[in-house]
């Protein structure tokens, strides 16, 4: 497990082939509860390469100094994560009011 967010990964070796490959890390937040999103790639076994980039935001707690995963959202394909930043681009323009429910 890991001490420190810096030191988390979804990396995973497996026998000696790197099953899931992590591509690049950005923290979202820090401190007892941190988010982190991941760019990676499976590895296709039956073809032997490196399958389509995913995505993933993961959550983590701090627990007796180590981090554990708690939740995790996969985005499986570049498609889907265009479609999320399309909704979020267009909600985050929104103004909303403090009566607004």
């Amino acid at each position: 497990m890991a001490s420190t967010v810096d030191e988390i990964t979804i990396e995973y070796v497996d026998g000696g082939v790197t099953t899931v490959k992590q591509l690049d890390k950005v923290v979202l937040t820090k401190g007892a509860w941190a988010t982190l999103m991941f760019e990676y790639q499976d590895w296709d076994k039956k073809k032997e390469v490196y399958g389509p980039v995913k995505y993933s935001i993961r959550r983590y707690q701090k627990k007796n100094n180590e981090y554990r995963p708690k939740s995790k959202f996969n985005i499986s394909s570049k498609d889907q994560a265009k479609q999320i930043i399309d909704i979020l681009t267009k909600w985050s323009a929104k103004e909303h009011t403090a009566t607004e429910e």
